[in-house]
């Protein structure tokens, strides 16, 4: 990649790998993302180096006039291009560093997360609630033991990407419902400091499962005072999507629920006849259906909550089908990207790379 096609702001923490200690500390003076990024002739990453890394060099009474990629880390952590939110997310906070290169499959330099660019200058005031009460039964054994958001993916659990995914978009006000093995789910969790946000538990009574939406009775009850749309969202979801643009599309529309959906599209293993009073008018030859399916993320004005049953279990699709009862508006988000509903070992495999 050539450098006019790399950002400005990126190229102001660029440095040529012949470039010396006084370059590079010029570079992270004027960059202001404290780090200085060697590449090669091709582009390449070659190098890293830290305003740490320069005062080190300094105290050790290197000469300013030394090659900066010998006081530069070589092999740094790097994410491959078009990596989502939640993974830049995850590299920064478990490395507890505050900037992360992103390469090409070649090694060239396309671009630079930072933690606050990643996680937003400004929270959100929504509050987001992930459904992690259910059993699992399709799963059978994996999750005799171990609650189905717990399953992992990629060195994480389920869970914890949808939380980091939140927490990049500027969510830092989070609620789980739990029930089946809730102590796990708590356990794992705990206070959600270590994720970047607040996480406080909606616990149902194990013998009286409330389903997808019952669980919203409680957070009813534990935030009178919400003013903002509630993000509702499964636990068992491997997905990318911003939900800054959900709420920004939710409030245009003005509408009172706002579900997310995904194209579906089947192949139909057969020739299908269509027909008028008996007479075939086309042959269609494994026709592709395609369909928008519910993928279990929506944005919840808080005054559509009064209609929950007390104490009874209600599912999403119930508290969508009273809306629409009322007059409410009632709008759909497409998703465009990547999605998986973990809900059988196939799906979970899936979402490993497995399948």
């Amino acid at each position: 990649m050539t450098a006019p096609e790399l950002s400005a702001e990126l190229l102001r923490s660029i440095a040529p790998t012949s470039a010396t200690l006084r370059d590079a500390l010029l570079v992270i003076d004027r960059s202001g993302t404290r780090v200085c990024l060697l590449v090669d002739a091709a582009g390449r990453l070659a190098g890293l180096l830290t305003d740490g890394d320069l005062r080190r060099a300094i105290l050790r009474g290197r000469s300013l006039e030394d090659r900066a990629i010998d006081h530069a880390t070589t092999s740094p952590h790097t994410v491959a291009a078009g990596s989502p939110r939640a993974l830049v997310v995850d590299l920064l906070t478990a490395l507890h560093v505050s900037v992360v290169p992103e390469v090409s499959e070649d090694g060239t330099l396309i671009g630079l997360h930072t933690l606050s660019d990643v996680v937003g200058a400004r929270p959100l005031p929504n509050v987001a609630v992930i459904m992690a009460g259910g059993r699992g039964s399709r799963l059978g054994d994996l999750t005799k033991d171990t609650p189905k958001p717990l399953m992992t993916v990629a060195g994480r659990s389920i869970i914890e990407w949808l939380i980091l995914g939140l927490v990049g978009d500027g969510i830092r006000d989070i609620h789980v419902s739990v029930n089946y093995l809730a102590d796990q789910i708590e356990d794992h969790l705990g206070d959600g400091s270590r994720l970047g946000c607040s996480v406080r538990y909606l616990r149902e009574e194990p013998e009286r499962p409330l389903g997808t939406a019952g669980s919203l009775t409680l957070l009813r009850a534990q935030r009178p005072d919400l003013g903002n749309p509630v993000l509702v969202m499964n636990g068992d979801l491997m997905v990318q999507f911003d939900a800054g643009d959900l709420l920004r599309t939710h409030r245009r529309t003005g509408a009172t629920v706002t579900m997310a959906t995904r194209t579906y599209q089947h192949e139909v293993p057969f020739g299908v006849v269509e027909s008028e009073a008996g007479r075939v008018v086309r042959i269609s030859e494994k026709p592709t259906i395609s369909l928008d399916i519910n993928a279990a993320v929506y944005a919840v004005e808080p005054h559509a909550l009064a209609w929950l049953p007390e104490g009874r279990p209600s599912g999403m699709p119930d508290l969508v089908e009273t809306c629409l009862s009322n007059g409410e508006v009632v709008t759909a988000w497409p998703i465009g990207s990547d999605w998986i509903d973990v809900g059988t070992p196939t799906d979970l495999a899936r979402a490993k790379g497995h399948a």
